[in-house]
């Protein structure tokens, strides 16, 4: 039992925790990210352990209901393998929208395929380092319990950095002057509408769909929290919807996010009742599903090597160890409903810009890279690269570089580029 010290808190026994496996490279986060980064180590031969909280791959693009890849154009590698095979197999409704259950399956068959061992309903809750700052173990936690599984070579993939900040990583959160972050929004699948009834109000080459549905809600009081409600559609009778935006909760705290979730929820019911009850259109609309976890847009930015900077996307900065191209402009969510409801681009005018290998590679600990939304960036540059069309080649280039580390039994920085570069699709 554990050791009673006072009212507010208990001292636990030291315990003696099992060495699940040892792998060359482990991927904490199963989203696009961290698949990418675990098919890339494992098809170079490196023995690799995926580790995913929830139950099912796929991240945001799943669990999330966000399929909508943004930022594919001119991407190649797993990305471009990835769109090819999800689009053969019927998945892809409008836009760059996929079906999210034939996503799901497509993730598991890719890693397990390319000989990746995949843990679901697993949850990294400590680390141990060498002397040497060099990270060594993560333990987790499970229904089998508290284990501990060894690589040579990590890669977060979380989304929100948290192997990094259990390692001690250092990171930045939210704007530079007050940290504030932007807002969470919580999507649902809606069927039973047809898309020839309400074409007015889907989303299709510009943001007239959004105009239409915002206004409409506000007509019959219901006015989201989102000033551009969205409706993607995904078949002949569903969509995507994302209408709510959840200002001021941290996504590192879990009461936060518990609320965020729960006043998210509420407020797409609201919604779906006023289409239901004022267009006749929407009579039979339900929810097929909702989110398993709320969209988080930005956690913690992990210090690399580089930080990527408002400069540097607005300048279109070329690097020699870059590992991908984005182009997707600055899309700040806003903070505060006082400022406003929808997003913005910041005053930023993006050009197309590299995201080097360096970004990937953490600063303050040895044998820690990141992948996704928690690379080395700033609030500006994040807001442009947080998207699938960044996660996934940033995940490509990760699991490459840990692979051959791995290989060569050396840390991510002292693996020649060039080396790199011949595996990577640019």
């Amino acid at each position: 039992m554990p050791e009673m010290t006072d009212r507010n808190f208990i001292m636990e026994p030291e315990r003696r925790i099992p060495v699940s496996c040892t792998a060359d490279v482990i991927v904490c986060g199963g989203g696009p990210a961290g698949v990418c980064a675990a098919v890339a180590a494992a098809r170079l031969g490196a023995k690799t352990l995926l580790l995913e909280r929830g139950g099912a791959l796929g991240g945001i693009m799943t669990s999330g209901l966000m399929s909508n890849i943004i930022d594919s154009e001119g991407k190649k590698g797993l990305l471009r393998e990835m769109i090819r095979d999800l689009t053969a197999l019927g998945a892809k409704g409008d836009r760059m929208v996929f079906d999210v259950e034939t996503v799901k399956y497509y993730l598991e068959r890719l890693c397990l395929d390319a000989g990746v061992t995949i843990r679901l309903h697993t949850v990294a809750a400590a680390v141990h380092c060498d002397g040497e700052t060099r990270l060594r173990t993560v333990v987790t936690e499970s229904k089998s319990g508290r284990e501990a599984w060894r690589a040579k070579i990590f890669i977060d993939c979380t989304g929100d950095g948290d192997l990094a900040a259990l390692a001690g990583c250092s990171c930045e959160l939210g704007r530079p002057e007050d940290g504030t972050l932007q807002a969470m929004s919580f999507c649902a699948m809606l069927y039973g509408v047809a898309a020839d009834s309400i074409p007015e109000m889907i989303r299709i080459e510009n943001d007239e769909g959004k105009r239409n549905l915002f206004r409409f809600l506000c007509e019959n009081n219901c006015e989201p929290s989102y000033g551009q409600p969205t409706l993607f559609q995904t078949g002949p009778d569903s969509y995507l919807l994302m209408s709510n935006h959840q200002y001021g909760f941290s996504p590192l705290d879990a009461d936060a996010v518990t609320g965020a979730t729960l006043e998210a929820r509420a407020e797409l019911y609201r919604q779906l009742e006023c289409l239901r009850t004022h267009d006749p259109r929407f009579a039979n609309a339900r929810f097929g599903a909702t989110a398993d976890y709320i969209g988080v847009r930005e956690a913690r930015r992990i210090s690399g090597l580089y930080r990527v900077t408002r400069e540097d996307i607005t300048s279109g900065r070329r690097h020699a160890d870059a590992v991908c191209r984005m182009r997707f402009g600055v899309d700040v969510h806003s903070t505060s409903p006082d400022a406003h409801k929808g997003y913005s681009s910041e005053g930023c005018k993006v050009k197309p810009y590299d995201i080097p290998l360096r970004a990937l590679i953490a600063k303050d600990v040895k044998g820690m890279m990141m992948a996704g939304r928690c690379i080395s960036g700033d609030f500006y540059a994040h807001a442009s690269y947080r998207v699938i069309g960044g996660a996934a080649p940033t995940g490509e280039a990760a699991g490459i570089c840990a692979a051959l580390a791995a290989r060569r039994d050396c840390l991510p920085q002292e693996v020649p580029f060039g080396e790199i570069a011949s595996q990577l699709e640019l």
